[in-house]
């Protein structure tokens, strides 16, 4: 199973060694426009579609939200106690709980579970971009920006309306050519390995020598050992999701932190270095983690 996930990591490695070659002569800020603007809505729109809407479907999400809140709250009781300074404050409510649930999420849930969780990792990533533009751009821009603003910036994303259109398509049940499909999940593939190269590229700006490691090592925590617990304990306790939906949604708490923290935090100033070493911190925490995580994963297959 580990195996099968090499790819992923492939591409992030050739990310960052395109990067690290040839450093100005690679914008991943252009990368990161297309990825955005073209591709991501396209795979956005393709795993919306591939399965008819369902309760398993629509209850995904928002179990997901539902989790990630709850630790949000728990985050904001205790986050004084652990940072004495207000922007490191911010980033860690900002961060902590944001996954990389479209760069490795939807390619890892297809390494795990194959082509049908699409769907479903399409979804959740939908979620989490919610979050992000909601909660996590207030965050980072409390001193100076409103959330009736991080609202309003929800409307300039174009994934989000495409996934209202997916829906609309899925609802009705209207049908998509064959030849259009096809064009579509060309699209598709194209964005994850797109979003991956992207990913290598802002890895390859961190220093280790320069790293603080208090802030990472404390969102890490965070991230790979009290949200998968918490979202594990509420799984198994409060829903009746089946084995592999389940397992899925373990899979996107799971996973490392987005390539999307770093664009905000540099967006709004706010510690973008810090924020990019927790981002390597986290997602090399995971390597190490994975088959563990695999084997819980696993479990609830059977």
């Amino acid at each position: 199973a580990i195996l099968s996930v090499l790819p992923i990591y492939f591409f992030i490695l050739i990310g960052f060694t395109a990067k690290k070659i040839f450093t100005d002569e690679i914008d991943e800020r252009t990368l990161v426009l297309i990825s955005l603007y073209f591709f991501q809505p396209i795979l956005i729109f393709w795993g919306l579609t591939k399965s008819p809407i369902d309760y398993e479907f629509m209850a995904t999400p928002i179990i997901y939200l539902i989790i990630v809140l709850f630790v949000l709250i728990i985050l904001l009781l205790i986050n004084k106690m652990i940072f004495k300074e207000r922007k490191d404050q911010s980033i860690y409510l900002a961060v902590a709980l944001v996954g990389n649930t479209g760069n490795l999420g939807i390619p890892l849930g297809i390494a795990l579970f194959g082509i049908e969780s699409v769907p479903y990792t399409s979804i959740i990533n939908i979620a989490n971009i919610f979050f992000i533009y909601i909660f996590s751009v207030y965050f980072f821009a409390r001193e100076n920006f409103s959330l009736k603003d991080a609202l309003l910036s929800i409307i300039k994303i174009p994934g989000i309306w495409f996934a209202f259109l997916a829906l609309l398509v899925n609802y009705n049940g209207i049908e998509i050519g064959k030849n259009i499909y096809s064009a579509l999940e060309m699209g598709a593939y194209t964005s994850m390995v797109i979003q991956l190269l992207i990913f290598g590229m802002y890895l390859s700006k961190v220093k280790i020598k320069n790293m603080s490691w208090y802030a990472p090592l404390h969102i890490s925590f965070v991230k790979h050992i009290f949200l998968p617990f918490i979202g594990l304990f509420f799984i198994l306790n409060f829903t009746d999701l089946n084995a592999m939906v389940a397992s899925i949604l373990i899979m996107e708490l799971m996973v490392p932190l987005a390539v999307n923290n770093v664009n905000l935090a540099a967006l709004y100033n706010c510690k973008p270095y810090e924020v990019t070493a927790s981002i390597l911190v986290s997602s090399t925490l995971f390597v190490f983690l994975l088959y563990f995580y695999i084997q819980i994963i696993e479990y609830f297959i059977k």
